[in-house]
Protein backbone atom coordinates (compact mmCIF):
# COMPACT_ATOMS: atom_id res chain seq x y z
CA UNK A 1 0.00 0.00 0.00
CA UNK A 2 1.50 3.46 -0.97
CA UNK A 3 0.56 6.46 1.17
CA UNK A 4 1.69 9.81 0.94
CA UNK A 5 1.35 13.01 3.01
CA UNK A 6 -0.30 16.01 2.11
CA UNK A 7 0.32 17.77 5.35
CA UNK A 8 3.12 17.61 7.66
CA UNK A 9 1.65 20.45 9.87
CA UNK A 10 -0.35 20.34 12.82
CA UNK A 11 -3.88 19.15 11.99
CA UNK A 12 -6.08 19.42 15.15
CA UNK A 13 -8.94 16.85 15.40
CA UNK A 14 -12.41 16.94 16.72
CA UNK A 15 -11.73 20.12 18.15
CA UNK A 16 -14.03 23.34 19.01
CA UNK A 17 -11.56 25.96 18.26
CA UNK A 18 -10.74 26.63 15.03
CA UNK A 19 -7.53 27.89 13.51
CA UNK A 20 -7.20 31.95 13.31
CA UNK A 21 -7.39 33.68 9.69
CA UNK A 22 -3.95 34.12 9.79
CA UNK A 23 -3.37 30.34 10.04
CA UNK A 24 -5.76 29.69 7.33
CA UNK A 25 -4.50 32.51 5.23
CA UNK A 26 -0.92 30.84 5.55
CA UNK A 27 -2.35 26.91 5.23
CA UNK A 28 -3.87 27.87 1.76
CA UNK A 29 -0.51 27.93 0.34
CA UNK A 30 -1.89 28.57 -3.37
CA UNK A 31 -4.88 28.78 -4.39
CA UNK A 32 -7.55 28.69 -7.94
CA UNK A 33 -10.95 29.73 -8.73
CA UNK A 34 -12.82 27.54 -10.86
CA UNK A 35 -14.18 29.89 -12.79
CA UNK A 36 -16.81 30.29 -15.60
CA UNK A 37 -18.83 27.31 -13.83
CA UNK A 38 -21.55 27.78 -10.75
CA UNK A 39 -21.17 31.66 -11.36
CA UNK A 40 -22.47 31.50 -15.01
CA UNK A 41 -25.49 33.58 -15.67
CA UNK A 42 -27.29 35.43 -18.30
CA UNK A 43 -26.28 38.76 -16.99
CA UNK A 44 -28.55 40.58 -19.03
CA UNK A 45 -32.05 41.60 -18.55
CA UNK A 46 -32.37 41.95 -21.98
CA UNK A 47 -31.06 38.63 -22.72
CA UNK A 48 -31.60 36.03 -20.42
CA UNK A 49 -30.63 33.16 -22.69
CA UNK A 50 -30.27 30.74 -20.25
CA UNK A 51 -33.62 31.19 -18.80
CA UNK A 52 -34.74 30.89 -22.54
CA UNK A 53 -33.18 28.38 -24.25
CA UNK A 54 -32.29 25.65 -21.38
CA UNK A 55 -34.00 23.37 -19.25
CA UNK A 56 -33.37 25.52 -16.24
CA UNK A 57 -31.34 22.39 -14.44
CA UNK A 58 -27.89 23.26 -12.48
CA UNK A 59 -25.75 21.41 -15.22
CA UNK A 60 -27.37 23.96 -17.89
CA UNK A 61 -25.72 26.93 -15.92
CA UNK A 62 -22.71 24.75 -14.60
CA UNK A 63 -22.35 24.31 -18.41
CA UNK A 64 -23.15 27.79 -20.02
CA UNK A 65 -19.99 29.38 -20.34
CA UNK A 66 -18.19 26.75 -22.01
CA UNK A 67 -17.29 24.95 -18.65
CA UNK A 68 -17.67 20.56 -18.57
CA UNK A 69 -19.54 18.87 -15.86
CA UNK A 70 -17.34 19.31 -12.37
CA UNK A 71 -15.90 15.88 -11.34
CA UNK A 72 -13.28 15.35 -8.03
CA UNK A 73 -10.68 14.72 -10.18
CA UNK A 74 -10.16 17.93 -11.06
CA UNK A 75 -9.58 18.70 -7.42
CA UNK A 76 -7.65 15.71 -7.38
CA UNK A 77 -5.33 17.17 -10.42
CA UNK A 78 -4.46 20.60 -8.75
CA UNK A 79 -4.29 18.88 -4.87
CA UNK A 80 -1.47 16.94 -6.29
CA UNK A 81 0.46 19.96 -8.16
CA UNK A 82 0.28 21.75 -5.17
CA UNK A 83 -2.24 23.94 -4.61
CA UNK A 84 -4.41 24.09 -1.30
CA UNK A 85 -7.49 25.85 -1.68
CA UNK A 86 -9.92 25.92 -4.18
CA UNK A 87 -12.44 29.46 -4.77
CA UNK A 88 -15.94 28.44 -5.87
CA UNK A 89 -17.55 31.45 -7.57
CA UNK A 90 -21.96 31.21 -7.03
CA UNK A 91 -24.19 33.33 -8.65
CA UNK A 92 -27.42 32.78 -6.68
CA UNK A 93 -30.28 35.02 -8.72
CA UNK A 94 -31.05 32.94 -11.35
CA UNK A 95 -31.54 29.85 -8.82
CA UNK A 96 -34.35 31.70 -6.44
CA UNK A 97 -37.81 32.27 -6.67
CA UNK A 98 -37.87 34.05 -10.18
CA UNK A 99 -40.15 32.21 -12.29
CA UNK A 100 -38.47 33.99 -16.28
CA UNK A 101 -41.60 33.20 -17.29
CA UNK A 102 -41.84 36.43 -19.65
CA UNK A 103 -38.41 35.24 -20.97
CA UNK A 104 -39.81 34.09 -24.40
CA UNK A 105 -38.88 34.63 -28.37
CA UNK A 106 -40.43 37.35 -30.20
CA UNK A 107 -40.61 36.44 -33.69
CA UNK A 108 -41.55 39.94 -34.59
CA UNK A 109 -38.54 41.94 -32.95
CA UNK A 110 -36.71 38.67 -33.75
CA UNK A 111 -35.51 39.37 -30.10
CA UNK A 112 -36.20 37.84 -26.32
CA UNK A 113 -38.84 39.33 -24.36
CA UNK A 114 -37.09 41.10 -21.06
CA UNK A 115 -36.97 39.96 -17.96
CA UNK A 116 -38.19 42.29 -15.73
CA UNK A 117 -37.07 41.54 -11.79
CA UNK A 118 -39.67 44.20 -10.40
CA UNK A 119 -42.77 42.20 -11.08
CA UNK A 120 -40.63 38.90 -11.34
CA UNK A 121 -38.68 39.08 -8.12
CA UNK A 122 -35.89 37.09 -7.25
CA UNK A 123 -37.39 36.36 -3.33
CA UNK A 124 -35.14 35.37 -0.64
CA UNK A 125 -35.13 31.30 -1.44
CA UNK A 126 -32.75 29.61 -2.94
CA UNK A 127 -34.00 26.85 -5.02
CA UNK A 128 -32.83 23.08 -3.42
CA UNK A 129 -31.64 21.93 -6.87
CA UNK A 130 -28.94 24.51 -6.66
CA UNK A 131 -27.72 24.22 -3.44
CA UNK A 132 -27.48 20.49 -3.25
CA UNK A 133 -25.18 21.19 -6.78
CA UNK A 134 -23.09 24.13 -4.77
CA UNK A 135 -23.03 21.32 -1.85
CA UNK A 136 -21.61 18.49 -4.18
CA UNK A 137 -18.92 20.91 -5.50
CA UNK A 138 -18.00 22.31 -2.07
CA UNK A 139 -17.18 18.23 -0.95
CA UNK A 140 -15.60 17.93 -4.24
CA UNK A 141 -12.76 20.32 -2.62
CA UNK A 142 -12.94 19.65 1.09
CA UNK A 143 -12.71 15.68 0.11
CA UNK A 144 -8.95 16.27 -1.25
CA UNK A 145 -7.95 17.65 1.93
CA UNK A 146 -8.34 21.48 0.80
CA UNK A 147 -9.48 25.12 1.37
CA UNK A 148 -12.61 25.83 -0.26
CA UNK A 149 -14.24 29.73 -0.50
CA UNK A 150 -17.81 29.72 -0.69
CA UNK A 151 -19.42 33.26 -2.38
CA UNK A 152 -21.98 35.28 -3.94
CA UNK A 153 -20.18 36.21 -7.18
CA UNK A 154 -21.93 37.42 -10.14
CA UNK A 155 -25.11 38.87 -7.92
CA UNK A 156 -22.91 41.96 -7.46
CA UNK A 157 -21.01 43.67 -10.76
CA UNK A 158 -21.64 45.58 -13.53
CA UNK A 159 -24.59 43.56 -15.10
CA UNK A 160 -27.95 44.85 -14.98
CA UNK A 161 -28.93 41.78 -13.35
CA UNK A 162 -26.79 42.42 -10.26
CA UNK A 163 -28.58 43.47 -7.23
CA UNK A 164 -26.09 44.01 -4.65
CA UNK A 165 -24.82 47.67 -5.14
CA UNK A 166 -22.05 49.43 -3.67
CA UNK A 167 -24.56 52.03 -2.48
CA UNK A 168 -26.38 53.14 0.47
CA UNK A 169 -29.89 53.20 -0.65
CA UNK A 170 -29.67 49.53 -1.98
CA UNK A 171 -28.31 48.38 1.28
CA UNK A 172 -31.56 49.96 2.82
CA UNK A 173 -33.56 48.21 0.51
CA UNK A 174 -31.38 44.79 -0.10
CA UNK A 175 -30.39 44.24 3.52
CA UNK A 176 -33.05 42.16 4.11
CA UNK A 177 -32.70 39.70 0.94
CA UNK A 178 -28.51 39.42 1.02
CA UNK A 179 -28.89 38.76 4.75
CA UNK A 180 -31.69 35.66 4.23
CA UNK A 181 -29.25 34.61 1.31
CA UNK A 182 -26.24 34.13 3.85
CA UNK A 183 -28.52 32.68 6.50
CA UNK A 184 -29.67 29.84 3.95
CA UNK A 185 -25.74 29.01 2.86
CA UNK A 186 -24.91 29.57 6.96
CA UNK A 187 -27.25 26.89 7.89
CA UNK A 188 -26.80 24.15 5.15
CA UNK A 189 -22.45 24.34 5.82
CA UNK A 190 -22.91 25.13 10.30
CA UNK A 191 -21.01 21.62 10.71
CA UNK A 192 -17.99 22.10 8.06
CA UNK A 193 -15.15 22.17 9.37
CA UNK A 194 -12.36 24.77 8.80
CA UNK A 195 -11.69 23.65 5.41
CA UNK A 196 -14.96 26.03 4.83
CA UNK A 197 -14.36 30.11 4.06
CA UNK A 198 -17.13 32.19 3.48
CA UNK A 199 -16.57 34.95 1.46
CA UNK A 200 -19.74 37.90 1.37
CA UNK A 201 -19.43 39.51 -1.72
CA UNK A 202 -17.46 39.75 -4.82
CA UNK A 203 -16.65 42.44 -7.09
CA UNK A 204 -19.37 45.12 -5.66
CA UNK A 205 -19.57 48.33 -7.87
CA UNK A 206 -21.59 51.77 -7.18
CA UNK A 207 -24.06 53.49 -9.18
CA UNK A 208 -21.51 54.77 -11.77
CA UNK A 209 -20.65 51.11 -12.24
CA UNK A 210 -16.64 52.28 -11.19
CA UNK A 211 -13.65 50.03 -11.31
CA UNK A 212 -10.42 50.81 -9.99
CA UNK A 213 -11.71 53.06 -6.83
CA UNK A 214 -15.44 54.09 -5.79
CA UNK A 215 -16.80 57.13 -8.32
CA UNK A 216 -14.25 57.00 -10.80
CA UNK A 217 -17.40 56.11 -13.59
CA UNK A 218 -18.67 59.29 -12.64
CA UNK A 219 -18.69 62.52 -14.80
CA UNK A 220 -15.10 64.18 -13.85
CA UNK A 221 -13.74 60.71 -12.66
CA UNK A 222 -14.29 61.04 -9.09
CA UNK A 223 -17.73 62.06 -6.77
CA UNK A 224 -17.76 62.91 -3.30
CA UNK A 225 -20.86 61.62 -2.71
CA UNK A 226 -21.01 58.63 -5.13
CA UNK A 227 -18.07 57.84 -3.13
CA UNK A 228 -18.46 57.95 0.26
CA UNK A 229 -22.25 56.20 -0.20
CA UNK A 230 -20.17 53.52 -1.70
CA UNK A 231 -17.57 52.95 0.94
CA UNK A 232 -20.45 53.58 3.93
CA UNK A 233 -22.65 50.76 1.86
CA UNK A 234 -19.14 48.12 1.12
CA UNK A 235 -18.60 48.43 4.98
CA UNK A 236 -22.51 47.64 5.67
CA UNK A 237 -22.97 45.05 3.49
CA UNK A 238 -19.43 43.59 4.73
CA UNK A 239 -20.75 43.72 8.65
CA UNK A 240 -24.30 41.99 7.91
CA UNK A 241 -22.91 39.45 6.45
CA UNK A 242 -20.53 38.61 9.30
CA UNK A 243 -23.44 39.07 11.85
CA UNK A 244 -25.66 37.01 9.77
CA UNK A 245 -23.48 33.81 9.88
CA UNK A 246 -22.03 34.54 12.92
CA UNK A 247 -25.86 34.66 14.50
CA UNK A 248 -26.71 30.80 13.04
CA UNK A 249 -24.17 29.53 15.45
CA UNK A 250 -22.32 25.82 15.44
CA UNK A 251 -19.48 26.21 13.61
CA UNK A 252 -20.30 29.63 11.67
CA UNK A 253 -19.74 31.58 15.22
CA UNK A 254 -15.81 30.65 14.62
CA UNK A 255 -15.90 30.38 10.75
CA UNK A 256 -13.23 32.56 8.97
CA UNK A 257 -14.88 34.56 7.05
CA UNK A 258 -13.57 37.20 4.17
CA UNK A 259 -14.76 40.41 2.81
CA UNK A 260 -13.59 42.72 -0.13
CA UNK A 261 -12.79 45.66 -0.46
CA UNK A 262 -14.70 48.07 -2.79
CA UNK A 263 -14.75 46.42 -6.17
CA UNK A 264 -12.06 44.54 -5.05
CA UNK A 265 -9.88 46.93 -5.74
CA UNK A 266 -6.14 46.23 -4.70
CA UNK A 267 -4.68 49.61 -5.31
CA UNK A 268 -2.15 48.81 -7.39
CA UNK A 269 -0.97 52.14 -9.35
CA UNK A 270 0.02 55.42 -9.02
CA UNK A 271 -1.97 57.06 -11.94
CA UNK A 272 -4.56 58.58 -9.43
CA UNK A 273 -4.77 60.02 -5.73
CA UNK A 274 -7.63 57.99 -5.19
CA UNK A 275 -6.20 54.22 -6.44
CA UNK A 276 -5.48 53.61 -2.43
CA UNK A 277 -9.18 54.70 -1.09
CA UNK A 278 -10.45 51.42 -0.93
CA UNK A 279 -8.02 50.33 1.44
CA UNK A 280 -7.75 52.96 3.61
CA UNK A 281 -12.01 53.28 3.57
CA UNK A 282 -12.33 49.48 3.99
CA UNK A 283 -12.78 48.42 7.97
CA UNK A 284 -12.54 45.43 9.63
CA UNK A 285 -15.97 44.08 10.65
CA UNK A 286 -16.97 45.31 14.49
CA UNK A 287 -16.56 42.61 16.69
CA UNK A 288 -14.67 40.42 15.03
CA UNK A 289 -10.72 39.44 16.12
CA UNK A 290 -9.30 36.69 14.78
CA UNK A 291 -11.13 35.10 12.17
CA UNK A 292 -11.58 37.83 9.23
CA UNK A 293 -9.93 38.21 6.18
CA UNK A 294 -9.20 41.01 3.39
CA UNK A 295 -9.94 40.18 0.02
CA UNK A 296 -8.69 41.97 -3.02
CA UNK A 297 -8.05 41.52 -6.95
CA UNK A 298 -5.29 42.09 -9.20
CA UNK A 299 -5.02 42.33 -13.04
CA UNK A 300 -1.90 44.29 -13.82
CA UNK A 301 -0.69 44.24 -17.34
CA UNK A 302 2.34 43.06 -18.76
CA UNK A 303 1.98 43.97 -22.18
CA UNK A 304 4.18 46.98 -22.22
CA UNK A 305 6.47 46.78 -19.80
CA UNK A 306 7.00 43.44 -17.20
CA UNK A 307 9.64 45.20 -14.96
CA UNK A 308 7.45 47.85 -14.73
CA UNK A 309 4.83 45.41 -13.94
CA UNK A 310 6.29 43.74 -11.25
CA UNK A 311 7.81 46.73 -9.73
CA UNK A 312 4.05 47.86 -9.16
CA UNK A 313 3.22 44.37 -7.96
CA UNK A 314 5.57 44.72 -5.41
CA UNK A 315 4.41 48.13 -4.02
CA UNK A 316 0.82 46.92 -4.46
CA UNK A 317 2.18 44.21 -1.96
CA UNK A 318 3.49 46.34 0.67
CA UNK A 319 0.65 48.77 0.24
CA UNK A 320 -1.82 45.89 1.25
CA UNK A 321 0.35 44.91 4.21
CA UNK A 322 0.36 48.28 5.59
CA UNK A 323 -3.35 49.10 4.87
CA UNK A 324 -4.90 46.56 5.23
CA UNK A 325 -3.03 43.82 6.90
CA UNK A 326 -2.76 46.72 9.48
CA UNK A 327 -6.19 46.61 10.23
CA UNK A 328 -6.07 43.42 12.03
CA UNK A 329 -6.95 40.77 9.32
CA UNK A 330 -4.81 39.15 7.18
CA UNK A 331 -5.01 39.35 3.48
CA UNK A 332 -6.13 37.03 0.34
CA UNK A 333 -5.94 37.93 -3.54
CA UNK A 334 -9.19 36.34 -4.27
CA UNK A 335 -8.75 36.37 -8.08
CA UNK A 336 -5.56 37.29 -9.97
CA UNK A 337 -4.34 37.53 -13.81
CA UNK A 338 -2.89 39.73 -15.87
CA UNK A 339 -5.15 42.49 -17.68
CA UNK A 340 -4.63 41.29 -21.39
CA UNK A 341 -6.23 37.59 -20.54
CA UNK A 342 -9.50 39.32 -19.82
CA UNK A 343 -9.36 42.73 -21.75
CA UNK A 344 -8.67 41.17 -25.49
CA UNK A 345 -9.26 37.38 -27.25
CA UNK A 346 -5.60 37.19 -27.10
CA UNK A 347 -4.50 35.55 -23.83
CA UNK A 348 -0.92 36.35 -22.61
CA UNK A 349 0.45 32.78 -22.11
CA UNK A 350 0.10 32.77 -26.11
CA UNK A 351 1.39 35.55 -27.03
CA UNK A 352 3.89 36.48 -24.57
CA UNK A 353 4.47 32.98 -22.43
CA UNK A 354 7.94 34.17 -21.06
CA UNK A 355 6.69 37.62 -19.56
CA UNK A 356 3.77 35.90 -18.47
CA UNK A 357 5.83 32.93 -16.58
CA UNK A 358 8.07 35.11 -14.87
CA UNK A 359 5.42 37.66 -13.87
CA UNK A 360 3.55 34.49 -12.08
CA UNK A 361 6.30 33.06 -10.32
CA UNK A 362 7.16 37.11 -8.76
CA UNK A 363 3.85 37.94 -8.20
CA UNK A 364 3.40 34.39 -5.88
CA UNK A 365 6.93 34.81 -4.08
CA UNK A 366 5.80 39.07 -3.45
CA UNK A 367 2.54 37.50 -2.05
CA UNK A 368 4.03 34.64 -0.13
CA UNK A 369 6.55 37.25 1.47
CA UNK A 370 4.16 39.33 2.46
CA UNK A 371 1.48 36.49 3.99
CA UNK A 372 -0.77 36.69 1.48
CA UNK A 373 -2.82 34.09 -0.25
CA UNK A 374 -3.15 34.10 -4.03
CA UNK A 375 -6.28 32.66 -6.01
CA UNK A 376 -5.46 32.35 -9.82
CA UNK A 377 -7.98 33.68 -11.73
CA UNK A 378 -9.17 30.65 -14.34
CA UNK A 379 -6.85 29.42 -16.95
CA UNK A 380 -4.21 26.57 -15.61
CA UNK A 381 -6.78 23.55 -16.84
CA UNK A 382 -9.93 25.06 -18.94
CA UNK A 383 -12.95 23.65 -20.96
CA UNK A 384 -12.14 20.27 -22.17
CA UNK A 385 -9.13 20.20 -20.67
CA UNK A 386 -11.23 19.64 -17.18
CA UNK A 387 -12.84 16.80 -18.31
CA UNK A 388 -9.72 14.75 -18.79
CA UNK A 389 -8.54 16.00 -16.22
CA UNK A 390 -5.41 18.03 -17.50
CA UNK A 391 -3.57 21.24 -17.18
CA UNK A 392 -3.06 23.15 -20.86
CA UNK A 393 -1.01 25.97 -19.08
CA UNK A 394 1.31 23.76 -17.99
CA UNK A 395 3.97 26.25 -17.55
CA UNK A 396 1.90 28.29 -15.52
CA UNK A 397 1.38 26.09 -13.00
CA UNK A 398 4.72 25.40 -12.85
CA UNK A 399 5.92 29.01 -12.52
CA UNK A 400 3.09 29.37 -9.72
CA UNK A 401 3.57 26.37 -7.91
CA UNK A 402 7.77 26.87 -7.74
CA UNK A 403 7.09 30.79 -6.95
CA UNK A 404 5.36 29.48 -3.47
CA UNK A 405 7.28 25.96 -2.81
CA UNK A 406 11.00 27.17 -4.63
CA UNK A 407 12.59 25.97 -7.00
CA UNK A 408 12.24 22.27 -6.03
CA UNK A 409 8.95 22.89 -6.41
CA UNK A 410 5.90 20.93 -4.36
CA UNK A 411 7.30 17.94 -2.77
CA UNK A 412 5.09 17.43 0.21
CA UNK A 413 2.31 15.21 -1.85
CA UNK A 414 4.54 12.80 -2.84
CA UNK A 415 6.96 12.51 0.40
CA UNK A 416 6.44 8.83 1.46
CA UNK A 417 5.57 7.47 5.31
CA UNK A 418 8.89 6.00 5.90
CA UNK A 419 9.80 7.18 8.59
CA UNK A 420 9.11 4.59 10.97
CA UNK A 421 6.40 5.99 12.40
CA UNK A 422 3.60 3.85 13.24
CA UNK A 423 0.23 5.17 12.62
CA UNK A 424 -1.98 4.50 16.33
CA UNK A 425 -5.34 6.02 15.06
CA UNK A 426 -7.44 6.85 11.96
CA UNK A 427 -10.06 9.74 11.46
CA UNK A 428 -11.80 11.22 8.77
CA UNK A 429 -12.45 15.07 7.48
CA UNK A 430 -14.55 15.51 9.80
CA UNK A 431 -12.42 14.32 12.45
CA UNK A 432 -14.64 11.02 13.24
CA UNK A 433 -12.87 8.15 14.13
CA UNK A 434 -12.68 5.09 12.10
CA UNK A 435 -10.78 1.45 11.88
CA UNK A 436 -8.93 1.91 9.01
CA UNK A 437 -7.33 4.10 6.19
CA UNK A 438 -10.03 4.59 3.74
CA UNK A 439 -9.53 5.66 -0.27
CA UNK A 440 -8.88 9.70 -0.58
CA UNK A 441 -7.87 11.99 2.70
CA UNK A 442 -6.94 10.15 6.22
CA UNK A 443 -6.02 11.94 9.39
CA UNK A 444 -3.59 9.87 11.04
CA UNK A 445 -2.01 10.47 14.61
CA UNK A 446 1.24 8.76 14.73
CA UNK A 447 3.16 7.04 17.71
CA UNK A 448 4.87 10.22 18.40
CA UNK A 449 1.11 11.84 19.22
CA UNK A 450 1.67 14.29 15.87
CA UNK A 451 -1.13 14.32 13.20
CA UNK A 452 -1.12 14.24 9.63
CA UNK A 453 -2.94 14.83 6.32
CA UNK A 454 -2.15 11.32 4.38
CA UNK A 455 -3.36 10.61 0.89
CA UNK A 456 -4.26 6.21 0.41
Amino acid sequence: MSLAVLSVLPVTVSSQTFETAAEAVANMRVGWNLGNTLDSNSGNVNNMWIEAWTNRSPSAYETAWGQPVTTPALFKMFKEAGFNAIRVPVTWYPHMEATFNTVKWNSAKNALEPWDPATDDIGTKIQTAWMQRVHEIVDYVIGQGMYCILNIHHDTGNDNTAWIVADEANYTKQRERFEAVWKQIAEEFKDYDEHLLFEGYNEMTDVAKSWCFASFGASGGYNASIATSAYNAINSYAQSFVNTVRSTGGKNAQRNLIVSTYAACCGEGSWNAHLLDPLKQMKKPAGETDHVIFEVHSYPSIKNSLASAKTSVTNMMSSLQTLLASKGAPVIIGEWGTANDIQSNTDDYDVRRADKVSFARHFVEQAKAKGIATFYWMGLSDGDHRSVPEFNQSELVDAIIKGYYGEQGNTQVSTPVSSGLQPQTYYDLQGRKQQTLRHGINIVRASDGSVRKVLK
